[in-house]
């Protein structure tokens, strides 16, 4: 028979407790939405005992963010072994996936935090969420480069992986406004908008030539960027005879 005594939590056990409900709470409602009575009732521990792990609403939803940024960066971990648009793919299936479940945590965290109250220290309030952030896209960054083989990117390489980067993250922004567009396709669409940004960059220049002739090699024909090969060459008007001579 059980007495139904509840287990007492030692002190980075019940941080990391808080740290989870937190999460779970901001990532289905804005911050200033979510109480500290709300995060209490949910871990089920009282008001006052919150305060006694952290200070304040805004260090418990900073420590959230930064599980949230930790998980987000693992998201861009893949191993390097296969076709790179194939690897990508799965990349950014991982990372919708996280927008999906986080949606306005995600949408904090990518806008700098939740809105900061009248008076209070701007700087203090916004540079941790910023910090955090910056280090998901550092990460996601690296990880690309890993993927390409490339230790020391030349400018126009780091130009479109950081855009691409970027590209990923306002598109996840606005597709988390209505959900418009089928999720699967916004996946592959931006594995295919990373293949064009490198075909742009190397019309211009031959070390990103050499480079993308590389991430094509061994894409198989029915692989995301086979696919786009073959859209882009269906829309392709034939050139009329005139013009070739």
């Amino acid at each position: 028979m059980t007495t139904g005594v509840r287990r007492r939590m030692g002190v980075e056990e019940r941080r990391r407790q808080l740290i989870g409900v937190a999460l779970e709470l901001f990532s289905h409602r804005a911050p200033e939405d979510v109480s500290i009575d709300e995060i209490a009732a949910a871990a089920g521990i009282s008001r006052p005992l919150v305060y006694h792990y952290f200070p304040g609403k805004q260090s418990l939803y900073e420590a959230a963010l930064r599980r949230a940024a930790d998980e987000l960066a693992a998201r861009f971990e893949e191993p390097h072994e296969g076709p790179l648009g194939a690897r990508l793919l799965r990349v950014m299936g991982r990372f919708f996936a996280f927008v999906d479940e986080h949606g306005p945590g995600f949408s904090a965290l990518m806008r700098g935090g939740p809105a900061v109250p009248a008076g209070a220290d701007c700087s203090r309030a916004v540079s941790p969420t910023n910090a955090m952030i910056d280090e998901v896209r550092q990460a996601a960054y690296e990880q690309i480069l890993a993927h390409l083989g490339v230790t020391d990117p030349p400018a126009r390489l780091e130009l479109v992986v950081r855009s691409w980067v970027s590209l990923a993250e306002s598109t996840a922004l606005l597709w988390l406004d209505g959900r418009r567009i089928p999720r699967a396709e916004l996946e592959r669409q931006l594995v295919h908008d990373f293949a064009a940004l490198a075909a742009v960059s190397a019309a211009y220049d031959e070390e990103m030539a050499g480079i993308l002739l590389r991430m094509l090699a061994d894409e198989p024909a029915d692989g995301p960027l086979g696919d786009l090969v073959g859209r882009l060459g269906m829309l392709m008007p034939k050139v009329p005879a005139q013009r070739r001579r």
